[in-house]
C-alpha cells in the first residue's frame, strides 16, 4: 500500500465512526461467507453475500472520493496544484473500476 505525503484535512469522528461502522459490519460480512463456505452453503447463496459486500464496500469508496474531491482536490485548485490533484484521482478512479 502506497502513501502519499499529502497534507490531509482530518475527518471529524462523526465521519470517522460511519466509515469505521461500514467497514466493520463488511468484515462481519467476511467472516459470515468464511463460516458459509465451512458449513458447505450453497454457492449461490456466497455469491449473493459477496455482492454484498462489493456494494458496500463500493459505498465506502465513494464516501472516500467524495471526500477527497470536497477537500484535498478543491484545496489543490485553490493552491494551483488543481492538475497533479485531479490526474492522481482520475488514476485511481480508474483502478477502482477494474
Amino acid at each position: 500500500m502506497s502513501e502519499h505525503k499529502h497534507i490531509a484535512t482530518p475527518r471529524n469522528d462523526e465521519e470517522k465512526d460511519k466509515l469505521i461502522k461500514r467497514l466493520k459490519r463488511v468484515e462481519g460480512q467476511v467472516r459470515g461467507i468464511q463460516k458459509m463456505i465451512e458449513e458447505d452453503r450453497y454457492c449461490v447463496d456466497i455469491l449473493v453475500q459477496m455482492s454484498a459486500i462489493e456494494s458496500a464496500m463500493k459505498q465506502v469508496g465513494y464516501a472516500v472520493t467524495e471526500r477527497h474531491m470536497k477537500h484535498c482536490v478543491s484545496d489543490a485548485i485553490k493552491d494551483g496544484n488543481g492538475d497533479t490533484s485531479i490526474d492522481e484521482l482520475m488514476k485511481v478512479l480508474k483502478q477502482f473500476n477494474k
